[in-house]
């Protein structure tokens, strides 16, 4: 009796050892990052697509926000 049930806990706990392929074809292409994405969190006023608009939004987010030396002044 404890024998079979020490051979069913190994069977069972090597069954979770086994890993299936990973061979699904859902996988997405990337893409530039001013194509954007279709999520509500996307900047205001920002359209997907404009690179232009991409460009000046990281530039000014760089100088605004993000450069320690103009947050200190």
């Amino acid at each position: 009796m404890i024998r079979t049930a020490l051979t069913l806990a190994a069977v069972v706990s090597l069954a979770a050892c086994g890993e299936t392929p990973q061979t699904g074809t859902g996988a997405k292409r990337d893409t530039a990052a001013f194509q954007g994405t279709s999520n509500p969190y996307n900047a205001p006023g920002w359209k997907a697509g404009d690179k232009t608009a991409w460009e000046l939004h990281l530039k000014s987010r760089l100088q605004n926000g993000q450069n320690e030396y103009n947050r200190i002044r």
